[in-house]
């Protein structure tokens, strides 16, 4: 089967925290759905030991100071065409974080 991408492409990430939803549901697992509902290559969701944001609170895995809301980065690689028509669905998703897109180069992209 050929790839789906390849050569120029977008990469769009998504830093949220752990405790946020949307429509009673983990927010990224909504973000994923979503994105695989509209047909992007795919997604991949990470979750940080530790971070900080415009608040400026540290939240961490340390037992001392452990968290319930830890950093969760979304990736999403997908030709321009398909990104540009994520962001405004993402837009109405995100209340509060950061929302990066850059360019990259897709040098391989198999599906089994």
């Amino acid at each position: 089967m050929p790839a789906k991408i390849t050569g120029q492409s977008k990469r769009l990430r998504i830093f949220i925290g752990e405790a946020d939803h949307y429509h009673h549901k983990p927010l990224y697992h909504a973000i994923v759905l979503k994105a695989r509902e509209m047909g992007l290559a795919g997604a991949t969701v990470m979750r940080a030991f530790e971070g900080y944001g415009p608040s400026s609170r540290i939240h961490t895995t340390n037992l001392l100071d452990l968290s319930s809301d830890l950093p969760i980065v979304i990736e999403i690689v997908d030709s321009a065409e398909y990104i540009d028509k994520f962001l405004p669905v993402l837009d109405t998703m995100v209340d509060a974080g950061l929302i990066t897109l850059d360019d990259v180069t897709v040098y391989k992209y198999v599906h089994s």
